[in-house]
């Protein structure tokens, strides 16, 4: 499989932290906050909060030659814009609402139609060896980030637990827990949250398992404390709190293909030439600019992932 490299960027320039803590934030976008995945969600010009949600960890970690250059969404932003329904509908409650989150003790089983069924520590894949992933995310209500996760190649555990021949996708679960999870005491979704990759492109070497970002452990808004990271598709593909991988023969329903199958397909490869049915996904607004830029094919990753849907209409396998 050809991987075309992007440029490195060395660690000294990548922004600490530290700088962007007790910047003052305006979110702009409030034309992109229409659609299903913003329930309950309005966009309001605010002072983002400075206190931290979670007790982070240093993590160390490698760089990588898949990282983008683009510039790096503020960590304020990252950790204070968050869709993250298991806590809120509300893009700046889960900070607050994820602060007491504990995601210790934490276990990942991963079964299903493979030959050495495991049950991971979080601390045992977090000694794995970690790297930097620079990534674009774009979410299908039109915004994007620019984010610094530190994680593991998925590979690097499917291989681990050698699929079976008749493994065909990967179907990911989302810890259901409605006394730690104030969200899901609503029915705003089908809980717990599933999510499903075919096999290759769980595979495929840009999908990882983020365990952090900006070199600390994943704040609890965010998804500690382990997410799945897919860059090229939207970005409610990525799952949070994952605490089940099973690998199975058929097509796992993703749970926002489940609630609007008209506007969410299964492969929610990011694709500007499909339109949302209430909204053009052409152009898309970065956190923390004024102006709105083309979206890219695969969210700028076509020249690493398109052989995977070589013959596909990528119009009805949206």
């Amino acid at each position: 499989m050809l991987i075309k490299k992007s440029p490195d960027i060395p660690s000294s320039e990548v922004t600490p932290k530290s700088l962007y803590l007790n910047r003052r934030n305006f979110l702009l976008g409030a034309g992109a906050l229409a659609g299903a995945a913003a329930l309950g969600g309005t966009l309001r010009n605010v002072f983002s909060p400075t206190t931290e949600a979670h007790a982070a960890t240093k993590l160390q970690f490698t760089q990588n030659q898949f990282s983008t250059s683009e510039k790096q969404t503020p960590f304020n932003d990252i950790t204070h814009y968050n869709n993250y329904y298991e806590f809120s509908t509300d893009k700046y409650e889960p900070a607050d609402l994820a602060k007491n989150f504990n995601p210790r003790p934490w276990t990942i089983k991963v079964d299903g139609l493979v030959a050495k069924p495991k049950t991971y520590d979080i601390d045992t894949l977090m000694r794995m060896q970690l790297q930097e992933r620079i990534y674009r995310m774009r979410c299908v209500e039109g915004w994007s980030m620019v984010i610094p996760w530190i994680g593991l190649p998925l590979s690097a555990v499917l291989n681990d637990v050698q699929p079976k021949s008749k493994a065909r996708f990967v179907e990911f679960t989302a810890l259901y827990d409605p006394k730690r999870f104030p969200g899901q005491q609503r029915n705003v979704l089908d809980w717990p949250y599933v999510e499903g990759l075919r096999l290759d492109e769980a595979m495929h070497p840009l999908t990882i398992l983020a365990v952090g970002l900006y070199g600390e452990t994943l704040p609890n808004q965010d998804g500690a404390p382990l997410r799945l990271v897919v860059p090229w598709k939207y970005g409610f593909k990525g799952i949070k709190a994952i605490v089940n991988i099973k690998l199975v023969d058929y097509q796992p329903t993703s749970t926002w293909t489940k609630m609007a199958p008209n506007e969410y397909g299964f492969y929610s490869n990011v694709n500007p030439n499909v339109d949302h049915p209430r909204w053009s996904q052409a152009r898309e607004r970065r956190i923390g600019e004024f102006t709105k830029r083309p979206t890219l094919m695969f969210n700028g990753y076509g020249d690493q992932v398109a052989s995977l849907y070589t013959g596909m209409d990528l119009k009805k396998n949206f």
